[in-house]
């Protein structure tokens, strides 16, 4: 069976998405090789594109959001077979052996590898990874809104089975790709949902996904007036705001917790922290068990994040689109 791997990458800073073929040389024993049926853009995929956080190689192969099947097993693979349905996000690959990885937590291994990371990911016809990394899909569950729940389904749902409680009330910052499946997860943990935004689309987008009211985030009178109203406030944009505000929108022992990739510094007042014994926490996605448990809980409630699919070849203009900053999330399907 051929080694070679086709798809698209970008082969300097700056440039645009080609066409690009690699050899992959054989099979590790624990890796297992997916043909890919369909993979979701992250906003993450384009941070690494522009090389944004300094540790991306050329030519590089995005890509971190794989719905596919199993083509091949490595020698020493076990629980997962030819012909099986499986989706891959942001981890590639974790020791199994450390503190992190014996409790679950396979995203902050330190010799573990991003799929992205040094690596080639998923804008291709085939994606390898070690065989942990590729998570069967529940029978009965499928389509192309399964691959952007393997990194911003993780992603949103590893706070909400950690800090979250059925009675809490619970702000969504950002009604995105991220913050639609938040909404949607939270509305069926049993939480009342409220989602800031300030788009009057996105507003009631929010509203159809399950949230139960709305506060514009950009009207600092109306953040000001929920005062000591949330349980948990989860931010998944990447730009500044006025973080204060939204600390004081929570409750004594609230938390806000940050899933968007925010660059600039925090500049947080502690002693509204302080006196509430409030918390500012934050995560990158979860880990194999987690995304085992969120597929679990997506297929029990036909949970399916809303999706904009484009061919593979049409890759610069789905990237155009992603830029727009729209609704919902874009999926790349062959």
């Amino acid at each position: 069976m051929s080694n070679i791997i086709r798809g698209f990458a970008i082969k300097e800073k700056g440039g645009k998405w080609e066409s690009y073929e690699y050899d992959a040389g054989e099979l590790k024993p624990d890796e297992v090789e997916l043909r890919v049926v369909s993979c979701g853009i992250c906003h993450s995929d384009l941070s690494m594109a522009k090389n944004d956080w300094g540790m991306t190689k050329y030519p590089f192969v995005g890509g971190h959001e794989v719905y596919g099947v199993v083509e091949r097993v490595g020698s020493e693979v076990k629980g997962i077979k030819v012909g099986q349905r499986a989706g891959v996000g942001w981890p590639s690959s974790a020791c199994m052996d450390c503190k992190d990885c014996r409790v679950g937590d396979h995203s902050l291994c330190g010799s573990g590898s991003g799929t992205i990371v040094g690596r080639h990911g998923g804008f291709a016809d085939k994606v390898r990874v070690q065989s942990f990394a590729a998570i069967p899909i529940p029978d009965g569950y499928e389509g192309d809104e399964i691959g952007p729940l393997m990194c911003g389904g993780i992603t949103v749902f590893s706070p909400i089975i950690e800090y979250v409680r059925p009675e809490h009330k619970v702000g969504v910052i950002g009604i995105g790709g991220l913050g639609s499946m938040a909404i949607q997860f939270l509305n069926k943990w049993g939480c009342h949902v409220t989602a800031f935004t300030s788009s009057e689309s996105k507003r009631k987008t929010a509203l159809e996904l399950g949230a139960h009211d709305t506060i514009s985030s950009v009207d600092e009178k109306e953040i000001a007036a929920a005062a000591g109203r949330f349980d948990v406030i989860i931010s998944t944009v990447n730009v500044t705001l006025n973080w204060n505000l939204y600390i004081a929108a929570l409750n004594t022992r609230g938390r806000l917790h940050l899933v968007g990739a925010t660059l600039e510094p925090l500049s947080i007042a502690v002693f509204p922290l302080m006196m509430g014994h409030r918390t500012v926490s934050s995560s990158p996605t979860g880990g194999f068990e987690v995304a085992r448990k969120m597929l679990s809980f997506a297929h029990r409630h036909n949970l399916r994040p809303q999706v904009k699919v484009f061919a593979f070849e049409k890759i610069n203009e789905a990237f155009a689109e992603l830029e727009k900053n729209g609704q919902g999330r874009i999926v790349l399907k062959w």
